[in-house]
C-alpha cells in the first residue's frame, strides 16, 4: 500500500470538510456576528483565567482535640465618658485563674470630650502615678513607709499611694478616701481623680488566657478578691453613676487570617441619659479555626458569634429598687467542641482547559446558529421583495 493511499484513508476521517473558496458567501451580518462573538469569547476567557489564578479555600470540620493551649484576646475599646483612672481590666476563667487589674500588654489612652488624645499612651495609667520627679529625688530611696495597718509579709512597705491601695486590696479592705494617707496626699491622688472627670479613655492591647471558658471585663474601681469573691472598690467615687457608653473598635481571638470576620468590630453602644449605671454583657461562642496557606504555613486562630444583653444595676446596698451588680462591659466566652480547618489549594488546570474549550465551542456554536438565522432570513426577505417588484 502506497503512502498516497494511506493519506487518502486518513483523510476520510476528517469531521470538518471544507468547501471551496468560490462557494463561500461572506456577509455584513456574518462579520458583525463574528466580531461580537470574538469579544464575548475574549471577555469570558479573561474571566475564566482570573478565576483559575485565584486560590481555592476548602473548609473542613473536625473535633477539636487540642489541649493546654493559650488564647490571645486582642481588644480595642473606647469609653467616651469614663476616665482611664476609673477603669480596671480583669480576666478570670472556670479553672480558677484570675488576672486582676491587668497591666501586661494592656494600654490606656486618655481622651478629651471630643475623643482626641490628651496624654501619651501609658501602660495601665493609675491614679496617683504622677509624683513629681523633683519630689521623688528628695525622698530616701531606702525608706519604708507605713501601709496603715495593711502590712503583709509580701508587702511590708508602702512608699507610694498605689502601694497602699494594693496593700488594702490584699487585705480585702475598701480604700475609701486618701485623706490622712501621706503617700496619696504627696502624689495628689484626689486632685488627679478630679482632673480626669469628664474625660474618656481608649483601652487597647491583648490578654493571654487559658483556652477554657471564662470572661474578661472593663469596670470602674480597683478590683480585689475578698472571701473568694471578686470585688471592685467603688468607695472613692462616692456613689457616682457611671456612663458605660462604649465603642468596640476591635475584638478578636487569636491571629488574623485571610477573610477573617469579627462581628463586634466597630460596635457602638450609647447609654441612655438618666438611666443609671448599666452592665453590658456580651456572650461569645468561640470556634477554633486553622488556616493553611499554599506554602504550608498554618495560622491558628478563632471565629466567634455573639449575643448581647444589658441591664441597669445599682451598687448601693441601701437601694430598694434596681438589680444589684457591677456596672461595666463584660465579655463572657466559651468554646465550641468543633474546629474549622481552611486549606488553600490551586485550582485544577484541567478544569481551566475544559472551561476554555466550553467557552470557545459554546460561543462559536451559538454564533453559527445566529449567523445562519440572519442569513436565511435576509435571503427570504430579499426573495419576497424581488417577487413584489416583478408583479
Amino acid at each position: 500500500m502506497s503512502y498516497q493511499n494511506v493519506f487518502n484513508r486518513i483523510r476520510q476521517f476528517d469531521a470538518y470538510p471544507k468547501t471551496l473558496e468560490d462557494f463561500r458567501v461572506k456577509t455584513y451580518g456574518g462579520a458583525t456576528v463574528t466580531i461580537v462573538s470574538g469579544i464575548i469569547m475574549f471577555v469570558l476567557f479573561v474571566s475564566e483565567l482570573n478565576y483559575y489564578l485565584t486560590k481555592e479555600v476548602m473548609p473542613e470540620l473536625y473535633v477539636d482535640t487540642t489541649r493546654g493551649e493559650k488564647l490571645q484576646i486582642n481588644v480595642d475599646v473606647t469609653f467616651p465618658s469614663l476616665p482611664c483612672g476609673y477603669i480596671s481590666i480583669d480576666a478570670m476563667d472556670v479553672a480558677g485563674e484570675q488576672q486582676l487589674d491587668v497591666a501586661t500588654n494592656m494600654f490606656k489612652k486618655r481622651l478629651d470630650k471630643l475623643g482626641k488624645p490628651v496624654a501619651r499612651v501609658e501602660r495601665q495609667l493609675e491614679l496617683g502615678d504622677g509624683t513629681d520627679d523633683d519630689e521623688i529625688e528628695k525622698l530616701d530611696p531606702n525608706r519604708c513607709e507605713s501601709c496603715y495597718g495593711a502590712e503583709t509579709k509580701e508587702l511590708s512597705c508602702c512608699n507610694t499611694c498605689e502601694d497602699v491601695r494594693e496593700a488594702y486590696r490584699r487585705k480585702g479592705w475598701a480604700f475609701n478616701f486618701p485623706k490622712g494617707i501621706v503617700q496619696c496626699e504627696r502624689e495628689g491622688w484626689s486632685d488627679k481623680l478630679k482632673a480626669q472627670q469628664g474625660e474618656g479613655c481608649q483601652v487597647f492591647g491583648h490578654l493571654e488566657v487559658n483556652k477554657v471558658a471564662g470572661n474578661f471585663h472593663f469596670a470602674p474601681g480597683k478590683s480585689f478578691q475578698q472571701h473568694h469573691v471578686h470585688v471592685h472598690d467603688l468607695q472613692p467615687f462616692s456613689g457616682e453613676k457611671f456612663n458605660l457608653s462604649h465603642q468596640i473598635n476591635h475584638l478578636s481571638f487569636g491571629n488574623s487570617y485571610p477573610g477573617m470576620e469579627n462581628p463586634l468590630d466597630n460596635t457602638k453602644v450609647m447609654a441612655d441619659k438618666g438611666a443609671g449605671s448599666k452592665m453590658y454583657q456580651y456572650f461569645v461562642k468561640i470556634v477554633p479555626t486553622t488556616y493553611t496557606k499554599i506554602s504550608g504555613r498554618t495560622t491558628r486562630s478563632n471565629q466567634f458569634s455573639c449575643t448581647k444583653h444589658e441591664k441597669v444595676v445599682t451598687t448601693s446596698l441601701a437601694a430598694s429598687s434596681g438589680e444589684h451588680g457591677l456596672p461595666g462591659v463584660f465579655i463572657l466566652y466559651e468554646f465550641a467542641p468543633l474546629m474549622v480547618k481552611y486549606t488553600e489549594k490551586h485550582r485544577s488546570f484541567m478544569h481551566f482547559i475544559t472551561g476554555v474549550c466550553a467557552i470557545i465551542g459554546g460561543v462559536f456554536t451559538v454564533a453559527g446558529i445566529v449567523d445562519s438565522m440572519i442569513y436565511h432570513s435576509s435571503k427570504a426577505i430579499q426573495k419576497k421583495i424581488d417577487l413584489g417588484k416583478a408583479t
